[in-house]
């Protein structure tokens, strides 16, 4: 027998990207925990005008079902992460479907034939579309909506995953923290004793007007403090500037700071309001009137009540000296003027024993977990 839906290549151009990014609105219809993203910025990801696409390759499918699109899948080959992977890899990303293995099954194989003809032997993900973006299936945590740029879906989608084959990769962590409850005046002390410490160190904020100025620092740091990362590629020049475009309007002075040891960038930390409070209502549209009720925020006379830490790292020859300490500490005092009230780390790769221990110290708990899955194409 027959199944009564069909799944079909999206071209990627301005009419399929439109299609593809509309498949999560029934999807999610009434789930009181879905932060749609912003269309306009998201659509940026799938055109040229990403860099990544000078070094990978993308396809479109959706699952339709009598004239109604009920699930979609893309396939990403990153050129760059295959240089450094011994097995040639496809992502599969931006994963949606309703509840019915069939469907997803279908998805799945679309992906996994696409990567075949290429000559790839498997799938992992989900990557949106790389692990330098959002990624990871939530597999814990579902009774609250997602922070800024991290993944949200149904409980069910772990099921439809593993019917189809894929097992545990990696797990990614986030860690919550009640600003309240954590041991801020501890921090500060460890702060002021590193800083005397390392009297060499400049600890600079980063701000909206030297973004441009400080981009080469950050992308010295990213590249090297994270280059054993499992599943880490570097992200190229025009990669990083791509990304600080998007999130510049974010950003909060205070929240973003870079550490120098006599002229050499040495650590890195960004964090940002958890605008997903505000994107909320909007569903995903700016052009809608409840825009004025986000524009306060949005030019930040207001700020909502938590943020996400998103990146903090140091170089390997500077890692357990407490430069950390001294970034989260300046953070936190920018949270307590602005007035968040908790604050979330991730994501943190499950076996960083020396990070999962810092944010246990520091008054973190997991509570909500991610899953990067893989299996044979």
């Amino acid at each position: 027998m027959s199944p009564d839906f069909a799944v079909r290549a999206v071209p990627l151009d301005r009419a399929g990207i439109r299609r593809f990014l509309r498949v999560p609105y029934a999807i999610y219809d009434g789930d009181p925990y879905w932060v749609a993203p912003l269309l306009f910025d998201l659509r940026k990801v799938f055109t040229r005008a990403n860099p990544l696409f000078e070094h990978a390759e993308m396809h479109l499918w959706v699952a339709e079902r009598g004239g109604r699109d009920i699930g979609r899948i893309a396939g990403v080959v990153d050129h760059h992460f295959n240089r450094r992977e011994p097995v040639p890899t496809a992502f599969w990303g931006f994963f949606e479907c309703v509840n019915n293995p069939a469907v997803s099954g279908a998805l799945f194989e679309a992906a996994a034939a696409w990567a075949r003809h290429r000559g790839l032997q498997r799938l992992l993900g989900p990557m949106n579309p790389t692990s330098n973006d959002e990624c990871g299936l939530l597999v814990e945590g579902f009774d609250s909506s997602p922070t800024l740029m991290m993944t949200y879906n149904p409980r069910y989608y772990v099921d439809l995953v593993e019917a189809d084959g894929f097992r545990k990769a990696k797990d990614l962590l986030a860690f919550y923290v009640d600003i309240s409850k954590a041991p801020l005046e501890r921090l500060h002390r460890l702060a002021d004793k590193v800083r005397q410490r390392y009297p060499e160190l400049v600890f600079s904020p980063v701000r909206r007007k030297s973004l441009t100025a400080d981009l080469g620092k950050i992308k010295d740091v990213y590249n090297s403090a994270w280059q054993a990362n499992w599943g880490f590629t570097p992200m190229t020049d025009a990669e990083i500037d791509f990304m600080a475009d998007r999130l510049k309007p974010l950003l909060v002075e205070g929240l973003v700071w870079v550490v120098e040891c006599r002229g050499e960038p040495v650590g890195f930390m960004l964090a940002v309001p958890d605008y997903n409070q505000v994107f909320k209502p909007l569903r995903g549209r700016l052009l809608t009137p409840k825009l004025f009720g986000a524009l306060p925020y949005l030019l930040q006379r207001k700020f909502p009540t938590g943020c996400r830490v998103i990146t903090l790292g140091t170089k390997e020859a500077w890692r357990n000296r407490g430069l950390e300490s001294v970034m989260l500490s300046e953070g936190f005092k920018t949270g307590a003027r602005v007035g968040f009230k908790d604050a979330e780390a991730s994501w943190v790769l499950e076996d960083n024993e020396p990070m999962v221990r810092m944010m246990g110290i520091f008054g973190g708990h997991v509570y909500k977990r991610y899953r990067l899955y893989e299996r044979p194409v």
